[in-house]
C-alpha cells in the first residue's frame, strides 16, 4: 500500500554559541545591602580577617539562594544557551546507557509482526522433521511429540503487517498446502488466514485476517535501491516457533540467487544477509536501523540437510513482496 510522504521537520534557526534561547532573566528585585558589621569582642587587628571570612559566607549563601530561586524558576526565564544544551546532552551521553539500534529497530518493527501457523496433514519430508523436532525441543517436548487429533501443526513462520486492515505477507512454503492458517498478533490476539495472493517466483503469499486489533500497525517499507554490503540489518521472526525473536548483522551481498535443496525452484534477485535465521524465521521482515522493511526473509544456505544456520540467509526485496498485493511501494 503506497503511503504519503512524511516530511522531516524544518531545522531549527543557527544559534550563535552563547546567544540565549530565550528572553532574559528579569530583575529580582531591588539592590542588597549587607548588614553593618556588630561589635566584635576580638582585637582591631582580627577585624580585616574577620571581615573577609564574613563577606566570602555572604556570597556563597547568596549564590546559593540565587541557584535556588533560578531553578524554581519557569523555563521561560532562564537564560539558556546552545553551549549549555550541548552539554547537558554530552553528560546525558556519558552518564546514560542508551538503546542499542538494533534494539531501536526492533521495538519499531514488533507490533507488525505476526506468528503464522499452518495446519494440516503433517509433511513427511527431511526438513519437515528437522524443523518439528526443532519445535518440540524448543518447547521442551519429546523430538516426536504430535499436536491434538484433528489439527496438526504442519508449520511455524512469520508474517509482516502491510496494510492496517490486516492484510500480511509471508512465505509461500510457510501456507503451502494448509487447511487451516492461523496468525496471532503482537497483543496476543489469535485470527483465522485465508491466502489472498501468491507470487510463486518470489516464494510469497498475501493473506488476509479475519479478525484484528483495534490498534494494529502497518510496517514501514523502505526502498532496497540505496541498500550497500555493510548495512546493518535486523531479522525478527518465529524461529522454531519461539518469539518474537531478533538477530542483528549486516548486508552481506546483493543480487544473488538461491536454489531451494529439492532443486525445485531458484529464487534471484536476493538480499543476502548474516543475522541468524532459521525454520520460523520464513515469512518474516528484514529491516533497517530505523525498523523499515527491506524484505522479506525466505531462505538459509546450508551445504547439509540439516535447516540450520551457519552464516548465509536470504530475503526477498520489498520491492518483489508488495508487488504480491498489487501495490509496490516506490
Amino acid at each position: 500500500m503506497r503511503r504519503p510522504a512524511r516530511y522531516s521537520p524544518s531545522p531549527p534557526r543557527p544559534v550563535a554559541e552563547d546567544e540565549p534561547m530565550s528572553s532574559p532573566l528579569p530583575p529580582a528585585g531591588g539592590e542588597r545591602h549587607a548588614p553593618s558589621p556588630g561589635p566584635s569582642a576580638r582585637p582591631a587587628a582580627w577585624q580585616p580577617g574577620r571581615r573577609a571570612v564574613a563577606a566570602l559566607t555572604v556570597a556563597v549563601l547568596a549564590l546559593g539562594a540565587t541557584s535556588a530561586w533560578l531553578w524554581q524558576r519557569p523555563t521561560a526565564g532562564f537564560q539558556l544557551t546552545q553551549k549549555d544544551i550541548d552539554a547537558a546532552v554530552l553528560k546525558t551521553l556519558q552518564t546514560q546507557t542508551l538503546p542499542s539500534q538494533a534494539t531501536r529497530a526492533a521495538d519499531t518493527i514488533r507490533p507488525s509482526v505476526v506468528r503464522v501457523v499452518s495446519y494440516g496433514e503433517e509433511k513427511e519430508t527431511p526438513a519437515a522433521r528437522t524443523e518439528k523436532r526443532g519445535r518440540n525441543m524448543a518447547r521442551g517436548k519429546p523430538p516426536e511429540a504430535s499436536g491434538p487429533p484433528g489439527e496438526v501443526e504442519r508449520g511455524i513462520g512469520t508474517g509482516v503487517v502491510i496494510v492496517d486492515k490486516g492484510v500480511i505477507l509471508t512465505n509461500l512454503h510457510v501456507v503451502a498446502g494448509a487447511q487451516k492458517i492461523k496468525v496471532t498478533f503482537f497483543d496476543g490476539l489469535e485470527s483465522v488466514a485465508t491466502v489472498t495472493g501468491v507470487q510463486p517466483e518470489n516464494d510469497l503469499a498475501v493473506l488476509q485476517a479475519q479478525k484484528i486489533p483495534d490498534d494494529l500497525m502497518a510496517a514501514t517499507m523502505k526502498s532496497t535501491a540505496d541498500l550497500r554490503p555493510g548495512d546493518q540489518v535486523a531479522a525478527v521472526g518465529f524461529p522454531f516457533g519461539i518469539g518474537p525473536s531478533v538477530s542483528a548483522g549486516v548486508v552481506s551481498g546483493l543480487k544473488r540467487s538461491f536454489q531451494s535443496p529439492e532443486g525445485r525452484q531458484e529464487l534471484s534477485n536476493l538480499i543476502q544477509f548474516d543475522a541468524a535465521a532459521n525454520p520460523g524465521n520464513s515469512g518474516g521482515p528484514l529491516i533497517n536501523m530505523d525498523g523499515e522493511v527491506l524484505g522479506i526473509v525466505t531462505a538459509i544456505l546450508n551445504p547439509t540437510q540439516q535447516r540450520t544456520f551457519i552464516g548465509i540467509g536470504f530475503a526477498v526485496p520489498i520491492e518483489n513482496a508488495a508487488s504480491a498485493v498489487g501495490s509496490p511501494p516506490f
